[in-house]
């Protein structure tokens, strides 16, 4: 086991005041480490720190901010191994995943913000004449557009994927002059402590970065009302964050929110074989992909009753070829769940599922791997839905597809999609591609697939209803980061 981790507060790695407590490998129930609990004190002294190095390193210029994220992409893909294998112990997620969709993404996060430090920030508006009256002589108004950094930024970060979702938020806020103080999922804190270390490591001023975990409450609540704190970078469920909200409201704390999905799947009535065999594909990632526990999946096949038999078959037999297993044995495709309390919840909906109508079309048993330690679920379809079960409308977080057939048109797609809390990401199928854009716009999502599940990573990411406020990636996430500022003079 590795040496207990420390505290990252002001540029010092620091003792935690409220002790350790144990990072617990999903896979087999280890031990991987001794995680730091921070207190609330010590998270304020974080904040601080946060607020007291605000000052200069929002003046330093976009090259310097640029150059010291380009060392820490370069230090973090040194290590890329050793910490690909941090990362897949403390998720469970398989050493694929762990390499290429988490550290991997880390670093090209690193890298996209090192040039967006570098994109321009002012943007010169149509000077305005006036002509003379009460405010004064007749003028020429020139105006300026300036974004600006928000300040201090709270990030607090989601346990499916301790590289992308942290570099995702502080590597555009540092971008932009921020300065940060994160907060890391309790499951898996280790992962963004190395994030750290190689931010270090790289140059970053002391107070610009800090890192405090804890598995309390308090920890969490400490980061977000702290007087400090300007901004406040959410990632997780729809209930913490209207709670984080909830407090922001209260001192007018800027916000950014990814929170939960339900994304539905749209398979049309003309789709076709290869497009019902791509559909399937893309549907059947939610399966093998962090076994689920990811918020963009399409859990939620709405499929046109004359596909729906063929679109069951293909899945169940997709599902067949899927080995559940330990996430370091090559071949293994699903790995465990997070945790024990998150395995009986998932396996809870899907008794829950079948108590509402749905049919088991496969999984539903919970896998033995080895020696019958980790928390492994088994990929589960269930079938002949009806929008009304909760295992169709409640977010499950888990290898769980659920499949919901409809006998008419557009309209009945679109109504049943549409009805929904959530609206992240959907997906639309069909063989007409003027038809897919059709359905798509109709949507109430904060982005629609057409025929794929791929992202463009340019693209604005956010959510519409309870999946979110604002929107980050690409360029935006540095607008995100930024506020807009007016500057006005007289020509």
């Amino acid at each position: 086991m590795n040496a207990p981790q420390r505290l990252y507060i002001g540029g010092e790695w620091v003792e935690p005041a409220g002790g350790h407590y144990e990072v617990v490998n999903p896979a087999d129930e280890s031990v991987v480490a001794l995680a730091p609990e921070a207190t609330r004190a010590q998270v304020e002294e974080a904040t601080r720190a946060a607020a007291d190095a605000f000052g200069s390193w929002s003046r330093t210029s976009p090259e310097t901010r640029a150059a010291v994220l380009d060392r820490a992409a370069d230090i973090i893909q040194r290590e890329y191994e050793p910490w690909a294998a941090l990362a897949r112990a403390e998720t469970g997620a398989p050493t694929g995943i762990a390499r290429g969709m988490q550290v991997g993404v880390g670093v090209t996060r690193f890298r996209r913000y090192a040039k967006g430090a570098l994109e321009p920030v002012e943007r010169g508006l149509p000077p305005q004449v006036t002509e003379a009256g009460p405010m004064g002589g007749a003028s020429v108004l020139g105006a300026l557009e300036v974004r600006q950094p928000v300040g201090v930024i709270t990030c607090i970060t989601s346990y499916n994927n301790p590289w992308a979702n942290p570099a995702g938020k502080v590597a555009p806020a540092l971008a932009m002059g921020n300065t940060v103080v994160v907060k890391p999922a309790p499951q898996d804190p280790l992962s963004v402590f190395k994030m750290a270390q190689a931010l270090d490591e790289a140059g970053v001023p002391a107070g610009v970065v800090n890192v405090v975990s804890g598995a309390s409450v308090e920890v969490g609540e400490a980061a977000v009302d702290s007087p400090y704190v300007d901004m406040v970078s959410f990632t997780g469920s729809t209930g913490v964050g209207q709670r984080i909200a909830e407090v922001c409201g209260r001192s007018m704390k800027r916000q950014l929110m990814e929170l939960g999905g339900k994304g539905a799947a749209v398979v049309m009535d003309d789709v076709g074989e290869a497009g019902l065999d791509a559909a399937v594909s893309g549907i059947g990632t939610t399966f093998s992909f962090y076994s689920g526990q990811i918020c963009t999946a399409p859990t939620r096949v709405i499929v046109h009753r004359s596909v729906y038999g063929a679109l069951v078959e293909k899945l169940t037999g997709y599902l067949a070829f899927m080995k559940v297993g330990d996430p370091a044995v090559r071949g293994t495709v699903v790995g465990p769940v997070i945790s024990a309390a998150h395995r009986d919840r998932v396996e809870s909906y899907v008794e829950l599922g079948r108590k509402e109508g749905a049919r088991i079309a496969y999984g539903g048993e919970r896998p033995v791997v080895g020696e019958g330690r980790g928390f492994y679920v088994a990929p589960t379809l269930l079938v002949d839905c009806t929008n009304d079960m909760r295992v169709v409308r409640e977010e499950i977080f888990g290898p769980v597809v659920v499949v919901v057939p409809f006998d008419g048109g557009e309209d009945e797609a679109v109504a049943l999609a549409n009805d929904s809390d959530f609206g992240l990401l959907s997906y639309v199928w069909s063989g007409d591609p003027a038809r897919a854009f059709r359905i798509a716009r109709r949507l109430r999502t904060g982005g629609v697939g057409v025929n794929t599940i791929g992202r463009n990573m340019e693209a604005p990411f956010g959510g519409f209803k309870r999946s979110g406020v604002g929107r980050d990636v690409g360029s935006y996430a540095l607008h995100a980061y930024s506020e807009v500022q007016s500057i006005v003079w007289a020509g």
